[in-house]
């Protein structure tokens, strides 16, 4: 498998993953909002460097205050993005350097390749911390283990 298609797989997972936590979270009857906020910033994130790589304005803050029927629209909006990115996505494509600043105001410069990595990477890092916090307040987090969605047909 190529890298672009490997890529185009790991953003078909990670749209799959993000819906998984959406709905965990509409059933959960915790009072702490900490899930949801970092749900939020992971589709800010993912918005954020999608208009990086595209050297759009951002037009979202890093840590918006989305409530999950936003979180919602975020998701389906974002999946159609990265979809019509990725499908014209070409292997020469990846090595290019996008210059950027964080949100800290510090200039970087990386490939597209790294970038896309850092994407699927980041989301699931906070996907990860989202199930620690709704274990800790005694609710079931979304299972979004890779390997789940492979085994039921659930992405190619």
């Amino acid at each position: 498998m190529e890298l672009v298609e490997y890529l185009r797989r790991q953003f078909a997972y990670g749209e799959w993953a993000n819906r998984e936590v959406l709905a965990a979270l509409k059933v959960s009857q915790s009072s702490t909002s900490k899930p949801r906020q970092l749900l939020a910033h992971i589709l800010s994130a993912e918005r954020l460097w999608l208009e990086r790589i595209r050297r759009q304005p951002h037009a979202l803050p890093v840590w918006p205050d989305f409530s999950l029927d936003q979180c919602e629209s975020q998701i389906s909006e974002l999946a159609s993005l990265w979809r019509g990115y990725l499908e014209h996505l070409s292997s020469a494509a990846l090595s290019p350097s996008v210059a950027y600043k964080n949100s800290k105001g510090e200039a970087w410069t990386n490939t597209v390749a790294d970038i896309l990595t850092h994407v699927v990477l980041h989301s699931a890092y906070h996907r990860g911390q989202i199930a620690s916090h709704m274990r800790a307040a005694g609710e079931q987090p979304a299972y979004t283990d890779f390997i789940h969605p492979v085994r039921q047909g659930l992405i190619e």
